[in-house]
């Protein structure tokens, strides 16, 4: 195969070497696309001329196709054409591939290709078919089948765009002129490939003179140099981008470029004030804020960091530290104040950036100073110890009144009140010492004891007398210096146990003493037995010079039927000035040992029978004993097997079911309880399951008796129908009444009886005068009124 073009065919020379494979398959005629002529016949010969070939087929070439064909007849692409067509109609051409039936439409005589849509290359550039020479009658093919392009030729139907939208860029502050900010980039959709028209050129349209595009690159750069952000912080760039090289009738689209200058520390700081001025009291605690101030730098972030330091005048004072969040300067209070010594202070601060760019140091000193004056105003203090702890020292056999030492205080103000001492008692709860009003004296008030308190803590308050409110607080501490008033005793309760098998000279027993006292150069203790025991016969005692001793036995063969216990008293001297003694009493316990000494039972002997009852005996005793036991258990097991009940389960009444109850009674004549058999209605079955927690749906729970107006009254009606229909209509109001307590609390009701032995007492139905009351009739009532009757029988019979 070779490639035919619509030009010259020298072209054909450059590619031969890569088409000379496809030689095989014969050349190509070029149909051109703005005719329809077939120049397959070529005169002029190439090189190729020289290799043998074989008869061309097809005459193949690139077709051409302008997008975006807006004619009203379809578009003539080109021309088919096969040697093999003699034009006598027997060759049919069929079109295959993209867009063949859609896009793209053959005469099946003439070879014509024709494009029936409008074509945009940017959606497709270029559409690969297939063509074919068949017989019209057989259509069986004639040729194989080929294959050729159809390409979409470009026009300038697109403009720039900018992909990325708006653009955001950061430039520092003074830089340099041309320092690249940021990079801009439009993209052509057309061919570019194909002539100017994806040919992009960039220009400014708003931003001058500040900033400037490169036209090839899209690179914008700084314009201007040292452009100062405190001036202005933010520019707005409008930038076009055009094709066709910029050229007239080109195609243009624009963006914008936000850019931000950033910060760098080019400005100083400085004070707004040279001078400032704060007062303060003199009773500011330390580590409190005095002042502040702070130095104003146009830069922003790190930059406008600062740092604080004290030049002048009372460092040791004030210190000051920088305020994060603020950048203020914060002076504080590192000692007390005092008015009277000094009220008023000049503070010299210096403020210097904390972070300092070498690049402009050229343009000065990056830090400023200012002066603060502090004036104290003077407080009321409380009054001052002269020494905030003493410490004072008393022997423990010092006699009551005796002074310890003195403390003192002053009133810090010009004032200078006077003073006036006492003893916070907290500090002093046995109130062992006292002190003087007026002198600060500190004296003794009780015995002291060393053994018990060694050092008393007290807390000594001092106020003003103009101004009682005004406390200080004095700290005392008082040492008490030990006596030797505390005889030696033994360290320990010792428990001594001897072996009935002891031998003479043993040691049974090592003993130690204590002392209360506080010996200065160690204690040393003395062991004796007293004169009255030293002759003793059976024990000695042995000191060992180590403030221990040693308890031997002077002979052998203890008994404890003999004695149990033997009490030993022991001599304990010390070494004090004067020397101080006591007698311990050493408890000895005889024992049962084994063969290695260990003891075995001690104290009491344990007890024994008579010689006279043998184990028989013993035996026969606790024999009888559990017989009679177990004739006793077995009577008592009968008894209770015929044991029957007192009154039968139907005739039990419940007045025997006793309660106990705080009633009086009514005396010891009234032997007869109280007949229940009123309260028992058998006629009246209830519903066991009634619930008692909501307000009753229907008016009665139970078949309450009936109102009526010809029931008969109560006085005509038997009593214990009388009680049982009083009830009743209790219960019933009590079920209704939706305001009642709750359903199933206990309600109580009060019954007064149809009548009285003493019928009525009430004073309504008494005589109108006392004269013509009589009461003999109380004598008839029985013997319950006898007290009353005898009252006023008599009363009223002196008087008649």
């Amino acid at each position: 195969m070779r490639w035919c073009d619509s030009g010259s065919l020298g072209r054909a020379g450059t590619l031969l070497a890569l088409l000379l494979p496809l030689w095989e398959l014969g050349c190509w005629g070029l149909i051109s696309a703005s005719g329809g002529q077939n120049q397959a016949q070529h005169t002029t010969v190439g090189p190729w001329e020289m290799l043998r070939r074989h008869k061309r087929s097809w005459v193949w070439n690139q077709f051409f196709v302008l997008e975006e064909y807006t004619g009203e007849e379809p578009l003539y692409v080109g021309k088919l054409h096969s040697d093999v067509d003699k034009g006598d109609g027997k060759v049919k051409y069929v079109l295959s591939g993209e867009g063949s039936t859609s896009i793209f439409t053959i005469d099946e005589n003439t070879g014509d290709i024709h494009a029936t849509k409008r074509l945009d290359r940017e959606e497709q550039a270029y559409y690969t078919l297939q063509a074919q020479a068949v017989d019209r009658i057989t259509n069986i093919p004639v040729e194989p089948r080929s294959e050729f392009l159809v390409k979409v030729q470009d026009i300038n139907d697109n403009e720039p765009k900018f992909m990325d939208g708006h653009y955001m860029a950061e430039v520092p502050e003074m830089s340099e002129l041309g320092t690249m900010v940021v990079q801009v980039a439009a993209t052509d959709a057309d061919d570019p490939t194909y002539g100017n028209s994806a040919r992009v050129v960039y220009s400014i349209i708003s931003g001058q003179p500040y900033f400037s595009v490169e036209p090839k690159t899209g690179i914008i750069r700084t314009a201007l140099p040292n452009m100062d952000r405190e001036v202005k912080d933010q520019y707005v760039l409008v930038i076009q981008a055009k094709d066709m090289v910029g050229q007239m009738g080109g195609l243009s689209g624009t963006t914008s470029v936000t850019i931000t200058l950033t910060d760098v520390n080019d400005n100083p700081p400085h004070f707004s004030r040279k001078n400032y001025q704060y007062t303060v009291l003199e009773s500011l605690p330390v580590a409190s804020v005095v002042a502040r101030v702070k130095a104003v730098d146009a830069d922003i972030g790190p930059n406008a960091e600062m740092e604080y330091r004290i030049i002048e005048d009372g460092p040791g004072l004030f210190k000051i530290t920088t305020d994060e969040d603020t950048q203020e300067g914060v002076i504080i209070l590192q000692k007390p104040l005092d008015f009277e010594t000094k009220n008023s202070f000049n503070v010299r601060i210096e403020a210097t950036n904390r972070n300092i760019e070498p690049a402009f140091v050229h343009l000065g000193s990056f830090s400023d100073t200012t002066s603060v004056k502090v004036t104290v105003k003077d407080v009321n203090e409380s009054p001052v110890f002269s020494t905030q702890l003493s410490r004072m020292v008393i022997s423990e056999d010092a006699r009551v009144g005796t002074s310890i030492g003195r403390v003192s205080a002053h009133d810090p103000d010009t004032s200078n009140s006077a003073i006036r001492y006492s003893i916070d008692r907290n500090t002093d709860l046995e109130r062992i010492f006292n002190v003087d009003a007026l002198s600060g004296v500190i004296s003794i008030a009780k015995p002291l004891d060393r053994e018990v308190n060694s050092v008393h803590n007290l807390t000594i308050l001092a106020m003003e007398s103009q101004d009682p409110t005004k406390i200080g607080k004095g700290f005392v501490a008082i040492t008490v210096l030990d006596i030797n008033d505390n005889a030696p005793v033994f360290a320990i309760a010792y428990e001594t146990l001897l072996c009935e098998n002891a031998a003479p000279g043993q040691v049974i027993q090592t003993i130690s003493a204590v002392d209360k006292d506080e010996s200065p150069s160690g204690h040393l203790f003395y062991f004796a037995l007293p004169a009255s025991v030293v002759s003793n016969s059976n024990f000695t005692l042995r000191d060992n010079k180590d403030n221990t001793a040693s308890i031997v036995t002077k002979r052998g063969g203890f008994r404890r039927q003999e004695q149990m216990l033997y009490r030993l008293p022991v001599l304990i001297v010390d070494n004090g000035s004067p020397a101080l003694s006591s007698t311990n009493t050493l408890s000895v316990n005889v024992c049962d040992c084994d063969s290695d000494g260990v003891a075995q039972s001690c104290g009491a002997m344990p007890y024994t029978l008579p010689a006279g009852l043998s184990t028989g005996a013993l035996v026969a005793i606790l024999g009888c004993i559990i017989t009679l036991l177990v004739m006793v258990l077995m009577i008592m097991s009968m008894r209770q097997r015929k044991k029957e009940p007192l009154i039968l389960e139907e005739e039990r009444d419940v007045r025997e079911n006793t309660v106990l109850y705080d009633d009086e009674g009514g005396g010891e004549e009234d032997t007869e309880a109280f007949d229940m058999v009123a309260l028992r209605n058998l006629n009246v079955i209830r519903d066991p399951k009634v619930r008692r927690d909501v307000i009753p749906d229907t008016h009665t729970f139970f078949p309450y008796p009936t109102s009526s107006s010809s029931q008969p009254v109560h006085n005509t009606l038997p009593d214990n129908v009388v009680f049982q229909k009083f009830i009743w209509d209790h219960l019933k109001d009590a079920d209704v009444e939706p305001s009642a307590p709750p359903y199933d609390s206990l309600q109580t009701y009060t019954f007064e009886g149809s009548g009285s032995v003493a019928e009525s007492l009430s004073s309504l139905e008494s005589l109108s005068t006392d004269s013509e009351q009589n009461y003999d009739y109380l004598s008839t009532w029985g013997p319950r009124f006898k007290k009353l009757a005898d009252l006023y029988g008599n009363i009223w019979g002196e008087s008649l």
